[in-house]
């Protein structure tokens, strides 16, 4: 197949600069050689119709676009790593004989990481909103203060928030 020569190509002209590029941005060898390798399987896994158009991307500036999925990959990385330290601190709060065994904890942090994925496309105030009525909860009156937002606008909000779930969990 032509893309996978392509792509493979891609992988050897490329694959050590972006790793360099990573390590740069991250400064930790290990990441950044994960993520140069997580970006091409984001190549490899993406479907036909934009493997071809990869293969015809690839000529005009193939460095400008493993830039923008090693980015996003970073984002991800930092997004779960605050995920992460945020629940491990809440866990430090919580007295001994409450706090989770390894697995409940393991169970609890994937299951985190999937609802912040469900969430990270919401905009930010709808997201915020939904988290303070589901996590803080919070009434919509006082919601709608933090956000200088009417209360109509905060249902709205966590209705975005709730039907985005639903949506994603069918």
């Amino acid at each position: 197949m032509p893309q996978d020569h392509a792509i493979a190509t891609l992988y050897r002209e490329h694959h050590s600069w972006l790793q360099t590029f990573l390590r740069r941005r991250l400064g930790n060898g290990a990441d950044a050689a994960d993520l140069a390798q997580d970006t091409f399987e984001r190549i490899l896994a993406a479907p036909d119709h934009i493997a071809q158009k990869q293969a015809a991307w690839q000529l005009d500036d193939p460095r400008a676009y493993l830039t923008v999925i090693a980015r996003r990959l970073v984002s991800n990385l930092f997004r779960r790593r605050s995920l992460e330290q945020a629940y491990l601190d809440a866990l430090a709060l919580m007295p001994q004989p409450q706090a989770p065994s390894e697995e409940q904890r393991y169970i609890i942090l994937e299951s985190l990481q999937q609802i912040d994925a469900m969430l990270a496309g919401l905009p930010a105030r709808t997201r915020a909103a939904f988290l303070m009525a589901q996590l803080e909860g919070l009434a919509y009156a006082e919601i709608a203060t933090r956000l200088a937002v009417s209360e109509r606008t905060i249902k709205r909000y966590v209705a975005e928030g709730l039907a985005r779930c639903i949506y994603l969990m069918a």
